[in-house]
């Protein structure tokens, strides 16, 4: 995999750090090493919002995935109905050769011939006429259904290559997902615990009281079940890339939350930043998503009160926080 030049500053950002929280920071004199604690957990802290930002981008593969796979599912379900159309024309096709072919008066010569009267020889000739048509007819769409046929084909095999395509770099992220996770909790555990607490607040923000049961009225039945499902994981752990049913990543739980009312939203904060109605800071109601950063990659409920409940940070459970936390950039409502 080739590493870009993003990819390589964050991997100098560990360093430092790791440089920084490997040694005694009480006692190491100040000119000898000029990253303080404060920096340390400061740059743990951006740290964990990079790690957010490409597990969001992990989550929206995902999601983009299975849009693929489902592509490919339906160009298979279209060859098989292609398919029986024409197996059924086909049989028409055949029985209209037969009758124009086997004869029973059939051709003009043998409707002049045979005929009674002028008025029957009208009647056959007619009747030959209508089966020339139908016979017409029948080539024609099963040569259109030939062609729909093979179209579907032909697109179910682009599909499923690209779900394939979508399946390897899928794993590709993965991996490199995993690989980021372990080396953000070493350093995260190198912090002490004052650090790591500075580090949570610096990205998730500051941990705020939940309001008692019942306080928060949203305007609707499914953005209040949205919302009162949400609060039911207070406590829950945030685990990248997880949404629910005991631990969540951000959007993991909006979309577990909102999953309860009996709406689907992506597992992608970016996808969920651009669903519903955009809805104005001064106009926030409880249910109504918000979401941070440029490009999206962090995203919570509002309950009210200038609050929302989110999954903010590895070592930070499902929380109640400020909706003004750093990196606040809109809301949607979504129902």
């Amino acid at each position: 995999m080739s590493v870009s030049p993003r990819h390589f500053r964050k991997r100098t950002l560990l360093l430092a750090v790791v440089a920084v929280v490997g040694v005694d920071l009480a006692s190491a004199p100040a000119a000898a090493d000029p990253v303080t604690a404060e920096d340390a957990a400061s740059l743990v802290a951006e740290r964990g919002h990079q790690l957010e930002v490409l597990t969001e981008a992990f989550n929206e593969a995902r999601e983009n995935l299975e849009i693929q796979q489902a592509a490919a599912a339906a160009a298979t379900a279209d060859i098989a109905n292609a398919e029986a159309d024409l197996a059924a024309l086909s049989d028409q096709l055949a029985t209209v050769a037969q009758t124009a072919y086997a004869g029973d008066g059939l051709s003009a010569l043998q409707a002049f011939m045979t005929s009674g009267s002028p008025e029957e020889f009208v009647d056959r000739v007619a009747l030959l006429e209508s089966v020339a048509g139908h016979h017409s007819d029948v080539v024609d769409r099963v040569s259109a259904l030939q062609a729909a046929a093979e179209e579907a084909r032909a697109t179910a095999a682009r599909a499923a290559a690209d779900a394939q395509q979508q399946v390897d770099e899928v794993a590709a992220q993965q991996s490199e997902l995993q690989a980021e996770i372990a080396d953000y909790r070493a350093q995260y555990a190198a912090l002490n615990a004052d650090q790591q607490e500075a580090a949570d607040a610096a990205h998730g923000g500051q941990t705020l009281a939940a309001p008692s049961p019942g306080v928060v009225v949203a305007n609707s039945a499914a953005a209040q079940t949205a919302v009162d499902t949400a609060m039911a994981q207070l406590g829950d752990p945030y685990v990248w890339a997880a949404a629910g049913p005991d631990s969540f990543d951000c959007s993991g739980l909006t979309q577990y939350a909102f999953a309860a009312a009996g709406i689907s939203l992506p597992h992608s904060s970016r996808l969920q930043a651009a669903m519903g109605q955009a809805v104005s800071r001064a106009d926030l109601q409880p249910g109504d998503l918000v979401y941070f950063y440029s490009p999206v990659s962090h995203i919570g409920i509002y309950i009210g009160g200038g609050q929302m409940v989110h999954a903010s940070t590895f070592g930070e459970p499902v929380k109640v926080g400020s909706v003004d936390m750093s990196g606040y950039a809109g809301a949607r409502r979504i129902v």
